[in-house]
């Protein structure tokens, strides 16, 4: 097999964005921009929290004894280990979630969701429900709903590659 020099090689040419997929991908990012600023603001208004919290929180509530391993809840929220850590222990300041040693792995911790931070949750998931309805479900018909859902779950998919190496949040 012979080397190719790729540096000397023509470069492709870039496969420019059309008007209307401009128009589309300006679109999104204005609009999941607003949404996550609303959410943002309406939770550090009505809950004293960001968003991403509010996540945890709702990931833990949902977990089996209200708890998950450090490692699983990042790649739930879609983050670093050092923005989970960092966010974890806010959360444990204001006696939300307590961390624990994980027995069978001397590095391995776990988050476990407290009685306070369930009794916070339930306090902020009327109003969280409220923005997000307000924002998002009021505004599309049932078809629209569907159609939203699918094509997120295809670009998630998409960025989530299950071969080994791939380049995610939580594997950082």
């Amino acid at each position: 097999m012979e080397y190719m020099n790729t540096a000397s090689a023509p470069a492709e040419e870039p496969r420019w964005l059309t008007e209307e997929e401009q128009r589309v991908w300006r679109a999104y990012v204005h609009a999941t921009t607003l949404l996550e600023d609303h959410m943002d603001r309406q939770l550090q208004r009505d809950a004293g929290m960001p968003h991403i919290y509010y996540g945890l929180l709702v990931k833990l509530a949902e977990s089996p004894h209200r708890r998950l391993r450090m490692t699983e809840l990042a790649m739930h929220a879609k983050i670093t280990r050092s923005r989970l850590s960092h966010a974890v222990a806010r959360l444990e300041k204001n006696g939300w979630v307590r961390r624990e040693d994980c027995p069978s792995d001397k590095r391995g911790q776990f988050a476990v969701l407290t009685e306070q931070g369930l009794e916070m949750l339930e306090q902020a998931a009327p109003g969280h429900v409220a923005a997000v309805r307000n924002a998002v479900f009021d505004r599309l018909t049932p078809e629209q709903q569907k159609s939203l859902g699918e094509i997120m779950e295809i670009v998630a998919e998409g960025l989530q590659p299950n071969e080994a190496g791939a380049d995610l949040p939580w594997l950082r």
